[in-house]
C-alpha cells in the first residue's frame, strides 16, 4: 500500500446514519477532497429498533439493499482508500452484530461503529474544511439517532458531545403514527430540553463565535426558511424565523399534509420530531444565527483517511496523549514497539498479516502498560478496560475492542476460554498479534537498554513457531525460564513454541 496519496487519486466513505446512508467518493486535489459522487438513501436504521433495542430483520434488509447499490459504485475506489463508518442505530442495537456479519458478504471492508464522540469530531473536521475563516465555532449536527455538538478552532475540536436524541428516534417517541399536535411538539421540547442540560453550561462557559449546522434536519429546515423569505441576507437560519416554522407546522395535524417548499417527500415524516430537537438547541444555547455547511461526517471520515495516508494520524497522537495521561514509561513502550516490529517483520508475510495489522500491533505495544496507571496486580485487566470504555479520537469501537485484548493478554495466564472470545473479535489474526505482543513483552522483561540476544523467530506452520537464540543462553538465564514459561501459555492457545539456540535444542 502506498505511503501516501498523489493528486487525482480516489477517497471514499460510506456513512451508516440512523436516517439516512450515505455515499461520497472523492478526488485529492492539491490537498483538498473534491466531491465527484455523492449519493444518500433513507433508510431509517433507527426506525427498525424496537424497545429491546433489536434492529428488524426489515431494517436489516433495508440497510443491506442500500449498501449493495453503493458498492456498484465502487469499483475504482481501492479497498484500502475507503472507510464504512455506523453511527447510534447500530451503536444501539443489541444484533448489531448479526447486521454486521450480513454486510461483510456485501462490502469489501469491515464497518467501523464509532463512538458519539469520535462521530462528533469526524463532523467538525469536515465541517471545518468547508469553512473559509478561524474563528471559534460551535456545529451542530442533528442526526437520526443522536445530535453532535463539538466547539472547536480551525481544524481542532476542543468540547465534543452526543446526547442521544435524534429526529428518527424522536418520531417514533413523539409523533408515532404521524399526528401533529402542540401537546406532542411541546413534549418532545421538553426532552430535548432535559438532554441539552447535561452540556450547555460547559458549553456557554466556553463561549463561540458563529454556530453552524450540519446534516438533513437542518439543511431542510434552513431551505424552508429561505423559499418563505424567513432567513437573513446570508440565508442563515435565525431565531425569529425558526419560531415562524414552528408555527406555521403546527398548523398542520399530520405529516402527509406538510408542503413547504423545498422539503423532499423523504423528510416530511422526521420533520417535526427535527425542528422540535433544533427549536430547544436554539432556545437553551441561546442561538439567534445559525449557518449550514455541507460538510458533514462523510467529508471527516475521507479528510481524516487522507491524514492518515500523510502521516498525521489522529490514532497516533491518541496514543501518545493516553501513555501521557496515565504515566506509561516512554522508554519501556519504546523497547517494546521495537522488539515487536522485529517480530513481526520475520513471520508477517507466513501469517498473511498486513500494514493495517502492523499499526495495530504498534499502538498496542505503545499502551501495554497504561493499566499501572491503577494497579499494578492485575494491570493489564486495567488497561485493556482502559482502552475498551474510554473515548479514543481516530478509533472505531471494533479497534478499541481489538486494542483491548492485546494489551489484556500480553501477560500472565492465557485461558483456553479466552481463545474463543479473541478469534470471535479478530479471527486468527488477533491470536497472533496477542502471541507476538506477548513475546515482546516478555524479551524486555528486564527493562533494560542492554542490548537484546539476538533472536529469530519462524513460523513453521500455523500451530508451530520456533524462537531461535543465537547469543549464547548462558548469559540470559533469567530469560530463558521465562520462554519455557511461555511454551505452556502458548500451548493453551493451540500453538506449539518451540526454542532453539547454537548451545540447544528445545525438546519439550
Amino acid at each position: 500500500m502506498s505511503d501516501f496519496l498523489i493528486d487525482e487519486e480516489l477517497l471514499a466513505a460510506i456513512d451508516m446514519g440512523s436516517n439516512s446512508f450515505h455515499l461520497a467518493i472523492a478526488r485529492v486535489d492539491h490537498g483538498e477532497v473534491k466531491k465527484v459522487v455523492s449519493m444518500s438513501e433513507k433508510v431509517q436504521l433507527a426506525a427498525g429498533l424496537d424497545e429491546n433495542n433489536y434492529l428488524s430483520e426489515a431494517a436489516q434488509q433495508r440497510g443491506l439493499a442500500c449498501l449493495s447499490r453503493f458498492v456498484g459504485r465502487l469499483g475504482a475506489v481501492p479497498s484500502h482508500r475507503l472507510r464504512i463508518v455506523a453511527t447510534n442505530a447500530l451503536r444501539q442495537a443489541e444484533n448489531g452484530d448479526e447486521f454486521i456479519q450480513k454486510a461483510a458478504e456485501i462490502l469489501p471492508k469491515p464497518i467501523e461503529i464509532i463512538a458519539g464522540r469520535e462521530e462528533a469530531r469526524l463532523i467538525y473536521l469536515g465541517v471545518s474544511h468547508t469553512m473559509v475563516n478561524g474563528e471559534r465555532r460551535l456545529v451542530i449536527d442533528i442526526g437520526g439517532g443522536s445530535t453532535e455538538f463539538i466547539i472547536g478552532e480551525k481544524f481542532e475540536p476542543i468540547h465534543t458531545e452526543s446526547l442521544q436524541m435524534g429526529c428518527v428516534a424522536y418520531t417514533k417517541a413523539f409523533f408515532p403514527m404521524g399526528d401533529i399536535s402542540s401537546k406532542a411538539f411541546d413534549k418532545a421540547v421538553v426532552a430535548a430540553r432535559k438532554e441539552l442540560a447535561a452540556i450547555a453550561s460547559t458549553y456557554k462557559v466556553a463561549g463561540w463565535d458563529a454556530v453552524v449546522g450540519s446534516s438533513g434536519t437542518i439543511k431542510a429546515c434552513r431551505q424552508i426558511l429561505v423559499n418563505m423569505g424567513l432567513s437573513d441576507e446570508q440565508q442563515n437560519l435565525t431565531a425569529y424565523g425558526l419560531q415562524k416554522l414552528k408555527e406555521r407546522l403546527l398548523k398542520f395535524q399530520h405529516v402527509s399534509e406538510i408542503d413547504f417548499e423545498g422539503l423532499k417527500d423523504d423528510r416530511r415524516a422526521v420533520l417535526p420530531a427535527g425542528l422540535a430537537i433544533l427549536y430547544a438547541i436554539f432556545d437553551v444555547l441561546k442561538i439567534e444565527t445559525l449557518s449550514y455547511s455541507d460538510g458533514a461526517l462523510r467529508e471527516g471520515v475521507m479528510y481524516d483517511l487522507l491524514g492518515r495516508f500523510r502521516h498525521e494520524d489522529i490514532r497516533d497522537r491518541s496514543v501518545q496523549a493516553m501513555m501521557g495521561r496515565y504515566g506509561a514509561d516512554p522508554k519501556q513502550a519504546e523497547r517494546v514497539v521495537l522488539t515487536v516490529q522485529q517480530l513481526f517483520e520475520q513471520v508477517a508475510e507466513q501469517l498473511h498479516l498486513t500494514a493495517e495489522d502492523a499499526d495495530l500491533l504498534r499502538r498496542a505495544a505503545y499502551l501495554h502498560e497504561i493499566g499501572l496507571a491503577i494497579s499494578h496486580g492485575g494491570y493489564h485487566r486495567h488497561g485493556a478496560y482502559l482502552l475498551q470504555h474510554s473515548d479514543v479520537p481516530g478509533f472505531s469501537q471494533i479497534d478499541q475492542n481489538h486494542l483491548a485484548h492485546l494489551v489484556g493478554h500480553h501477560r500472565r495466564k492465557l485461558r483456553q476460554d479466552a481463545l474463543l472470545d479473541v478469534q470471535k473479535v479478530g479471527a486468527k489474526k488477533l491470536i497472533y498479534l496477542c502471541l507476538l505482543l506477548r513475546l515482546a513483552v516478555l524479551l524486555n522483561n528486564s527493562r533494560s537498554d542492554t542490548a537484546l540476544p539476538t533472536f529469530a523467530l519462524q513460523v513453521k506452520n500455523e500451530q508451530s513457531w520456533q524462537l531461535t537464540i543465537f547469543d549464547d543462553v548462558k548469559q540470559y538465564p533469567l530469560l530463558i525460564a521465562d520462554l519455557h514459561d511461555e511454551q505452556i501459555q502458548f500451548k493453551h492457545w493451540q500453538i506449539d513454541l518451540q526454542i532453539q539456540s547454537s548451545q540447544f535444542v528445545d525438546e519439550s
